[in-house]
């Protein structure tokens, strides 16, 4: 298609929201939505393209019906050839230094995912592209013993999880992540995993052995306890049941979980707080955490999209409470405010969860890893110690 062509925008057709009060008049970004059988089981609406495309190409009808005759998404699956898999960061407000992620996209399709932006340094979508379009990094383990074997490495918690989930279902084929696992176990090296999926209870073998050492900890993200509302936003994602029987499996099985209320939606999730941490209480889990839902970049047009196809009428009210949390815009990335947001209804929710909390004895001790049994992995070559 020609740069002079019709169908060729130089911007996405997707202009800033306006106000709530004036949502329901003019919503130019449904008009790059995808039909419903096309994005049948996703959570995008829509796959424009990315802020550093200089194009933005738009499916329209134009008389001859052939919209119907294109494909439905479907996922398809490209190697990383990443030589690093260690990613470091410097963030003041959060508790690691360092993560891996062992694939790129997420099949979950969860609509709010703070991580799709990521996928436009790919030139691709982060809509219907980031939830089908995978890259996968298959030498992960083996970049990972290199990494940990060079002589300045010095351990410390590995976060997985913390950008795509590592227990998405092309795992349960790829299994990159118990490869991951059995390097760090070899290696005595810790490890704190986040994920949505129930598939973590595949790996209870590894985590409990590395658990009994100080080396392991889950947490799992448990949005909504209704399966309604968690289908419609994170759409391939294990059921709520399924979460909170992995967490028991887990907790009875001597690994530390934390249960994660994220994201908070205010007049959407926010009403069950109490009960998503009593349910999990009750699955054994003795630590807990929450995080405001964050819309950086194309996620907040995303969300728009969204919460308008499934709950017009909270639209306004949603946004309304957003705006009073995010100093009256839709995000606010300043560090030590963007995961907990400012303001009455922000410091509402965080009371809520702090009293619920210590209702039910959750947070009353914090689990922590060691690097005390950290064994450099031998790479080849590597002379022998005599001491």
């Amino acid at each position: 298609m020609s740069p002079a062509s019709s169908h060729a925008l130089k911007h996405p057709p997707v202009t800033a929201p306006s106000e709530p009060a004036g949502a329901d008049s003019d919503f130019p970004e449904l008009a790059v939505a995808v039909g419903r059988p096309r994005r049948r089981g996703r959570g995008a609406q829509s796959n424009a393209r990315g802020r550093y495309e200089a194009e933005a190409r738009v499916a329209f009808d134009d008389g001859w019906q052939s919209l119907e005759d294109l494909p439905p998404f479907k996922t398809s699956v490209a190697v990383d050839t990443s030589r690093k898999v260690i990613t470091r960061n410097d963030s003041p407000d959060i508790g690691f230094d360092r993560s891996i992620n062992p694939y790129r996209g997420c099949e979950h399709g969860c609509v709010y995912c703070f991580a799709r932006p990521t996928h436009a340094y790919l030139g691709l979508s982060p809509g219907l592209d980031f939830e089908s379009k995978l890259f996968v990094k298959p030498e992960a383990p083996s970049l990972l013993e290199r990494e940990l074997a060079a002589p300045g490495y010095e351990p410390r918690m590995i976060a997985i999880g913390t950008n795509t989930d590592p227990y998405q279902p092309i795992e349960r084929e790829r299994k990159i992540m118990r490869g991951i696992l059995e390097v760090l176990e070899r290696a005595s090296h810790p490890v704190g995993i986040v994920t949505k999926s129930a598939l973590v209870v595949r790996d209870i073998d590894i985590l409990q052995r590395m658990a009994k050492r100080n080396l392991a900890k889950v947490a799992i993200s448990v949005t909504s306890l209704d399966p309604k509302l968690a289908r419609t936003m994170e759409p391939r994602a294990s059921t709520p049941p399924k979460r909170l029987e992995a967490l028991k499996q887990l907790s009875e099985a001597g690994i530390p979980t934390t249960v994660m209320v994220a994201p908070v939606i205010p007049a959407l999730n926010d009403s069950e707080i109490e009960r998503i941490l009593d349910a999990a209480a009750h699955a054994g889990v003795k630590e807990a955490s929450y995080v405001l839902l964050r819309l950086p970049l194309e996620v907040r047009d995303l969300f728009r999209e969204w919460l308008m196809a499934n709950y017009p009428d909270r639209y306004r009210h949603v946004f309304t409470l957003i705006r009073d949390m995010r100093g009256g815009r839709d995000y606010d990335a300043k560090w030590g405010e963007r995961m907990k947001g400012t303001g009455p209804m922000a410091w509402t929710i965080g009371r809520r969860f702090e009293i619920a909390c210590d209702r039910l004895g959750l947070n009353k001790r914090r689990s922590k890893l060691t690097t005390d049994h950290f064994a450099r992995p031998k790479r080849n070559g590597d002379q022998l110690s005599l001491f």
